[in-house]
């Protein structure tokens, strides 16, 4: 899974980055930004492949993406899970 961050202050709202998302997980929020403007928000991060097109399409520079990574258990973890059993 992946997430984006977004900067409403840096963010126009020109679209582009909604146009441009394969998914469709993007939209704009429901709150103004300071210059007035309904900046973009990831509506559904479960959509996001991570694809970066809305990173490249922001001529604004206001997203940034980062992947979600679980910890797997340690091998040391599993192996007292399954003494304790």
């Amino acid at each position: 899974m992946f997430i984006l961050k977004i900067n409403p202050q840096r963010c126009k709202a020109c679209g582009l980055c909604m146009h441009f998302c394969p998914a469709g997980g993007l939209g704009h929020a429901a709150e103004f930004n300071a210059a007035g403007y309904h900046p973009a928000e990831q509506q559904d991060a479960t959509k996001c492949t991570g694809c970066r097109q809305c990173v490249l399409m922001c001529p604004d520079v206001a997203i940034e993406i980062f992947r979600v990574v679980e910890e797997a258990a340690t091998p040391a973890a599993k192996t007292e899970e399954a003494q304790t059993s």
